[in-house]
């Protein structure tokens, strides 16, 4: 089953009929009378989405819709209004109360399950992006501030001279801000991932139009790496449900009828560009608490989760090309002594400056990671022996030849490193040879230090 809907229908005859069609298609449905019946229902089996019938525009339907979007336990269930007289100020009312859509009957069943669809893959995506956010908080990557809400970007896609003076008036005027306007190869052309529109809005002129040319639009925009997170919302005639099915199911977020007032245009534009910026912040909320969970705050070097994984798939690439792996341990000298005489402030200084020069001289194929307090890990695929310790040795002189800036009070300092340095074999990728390969690059520092600091070790066997 794909999903668990509710029916709410004081009509038997609609809801023999709606649950018929919905079964078919294969999902859970539940059915009652009354918005008292239906809050009893919710509480034993949560739907995913809700039909509700509102012909009667009745205070108790309206206000269940309402009660339900108000609070946050079921705030997120999508919710079809279904008997709406065919006008635009009910489907507007109906809007009002909290339904995500409103269907008039007789009910089309095609637009029906293309809006049930619709509906669910943006519950699903929404869904999604709150659980891994709430898992990144419970691991203590969020940022504590409330996000700032932007002016969402708007863009509409029609051919010059646009025949749509009236509806871009309207967008400005209602989403308080200019509207832009492209045809549709300015569009796909010149749109780059950091600054596509939120929402693309795509007029229909009439069922004669060239209606194959924009079906090819929408799937071309949701397909596109560029635009694929972007919202669309298609204006559509009103006598074509089957067109407006087809671009729902062609992966258009919302239709709208050519004859919607100004306010139901500007609330389901406004309702795309919020959820457009509630899944882009989802996602960067996301995308930094992985790279925090992978980054040392300090240096911003990756750190010892990142590279027990990504030693293995380098050493699988360099054993398919037929070449070492070297790695590096790397450690300050007397770093103790820094911190006891400076402060440990200074130490952190010493820490990110060592970072930054490791990093700037090193390719980019080279993993630059901190592993301990004032340990440091190199790994550098396809490296022969010679080629890793005159990497080693160059990497030592750049530390110690140039003085650190302690601040003002203290001065420049001289600081040194100790380097140890092992190479892989022909051995396959396995996490034990990852393990045993870091062992002996340990054992290589050790000899290092104990032969008298700011010096490279290399580790002859192979692994």
């Amino acid at each position: 089953m794909s999903g668990r809907i509710l029916i709410v229908d004081n009509v038997a005859t609609n809801r023999i009929v709606l649950r018929a069609a919905m079964q078919a298609a294969q999902y859970t449905v539940d059915a009652c009378t009354t918005p008292a019946q239906a809050r009893a229902s919710i509480a034993i089996n949560r739907p995913d989405l809700i039909l509700v019938n509102l012909s009667g525009v009745a205070a108790e339907e309206t206000g269940f819709c309402t009660a339900l979007k108000a609070d946050p336990d079921t705030g997120g269930i999508a919710i079809i209004a279904t008997g709406v007289p065919d006008t635009a100020r009910a489907r507007l009312a109906a809007l009002d109360a909290g339904a995500d859509e409103v269907l008039a009957r007789p009910t089309h069943d095609a637009l029906l399950l293309a809006r049930i669809r619709s509906l669910l893959r943006a519950r699903a995506a929404t869904d999604e992006l709150f659980l891994r956010d709430s898992t990144s908080r419970a691991l203590g990557f969020h940022d504590s501030q409330s996000p700032f809400a932007a002016a969402g970007r708007v863009t509409l896609i029609a051919a010059p001279p646009s025949p749509w003076h009236d509806l871009t008036a309207v967008l400005n005027r209602g989403l308080d801000q200019p509207v832009q306007t492209r045809d549709a190869c300015a569009a796909l052309r010149d749109c780059d991932a950091a600054d596509c529109p939120d929402l693309f809005i795509i007029p229909v002129a009439s069922r004669e139009s060239d209606t194959g040319a924009l079906f090819s639009l929408v799937s071309d925009l949701r397909s596109r790496p560029e635009t694929r997170l972007s919202c669309l919302l298609v204006v559509v005639p009103a006598n074509a449900p089957d067109m407006a099915a087809l671009f729902l199911d062609l992966g258009a977020d919302d239709v709208v009828l050519h004859d919607a007032l100004p306010a139901e245009m500007i609330l389901r534009a406004r309702t795309l560009v919020q959820r457009k910026q509630l899944h882009d912040r989802l996602r960067r909320n996301l995308r930094d608490g992985m790279q925090a969970a992978v980054t040392d705050p300090l240096t911003g070097l990756f750190n010892r989760r990142y590279v027990d994984h990504h030693l293995t798939r380098m050493s699988a690439q360099c054993t398919a090309a037929g070449r070492a792996l070297a790695v590096m341990m790397i450690d300050i000298d007397h770093f103790k002594a820094i911190n006891d005489r400076y402060g440990h402030a200074a130490g952190d200084r010493v820490l990110v400056a060592i970072a930054q020069r490791l990093r700037d001289n090193l390719r980019a194929v080279d993993l630059v990671a901190r592993i301990g307090g004032e340990e440091f890990l190199i790994a550098m695929p396809r490296t022969t022996a010679e080629q890793a310790q005159g990497a080693a040795n160059r990497l030592r002189r750049l530390i110690n030849q140039t003085p650190f800036d302690l601040g003002e009070a203290d001065g420049p300092t001289r600081v040194t490193i100790s380097v140890g340095v092992a190479l892989s074999g022909a051995a396959g990728p396995d996490q034990q040879d990852m393990v045993r390969m870091c062992d002996l690059a340990d054992a290589a520092l050790y000899r290092a230090k104990s032969g008298g600091r700011d010096r490279v070790a290399m580790e002859t066997s192979i692994v």
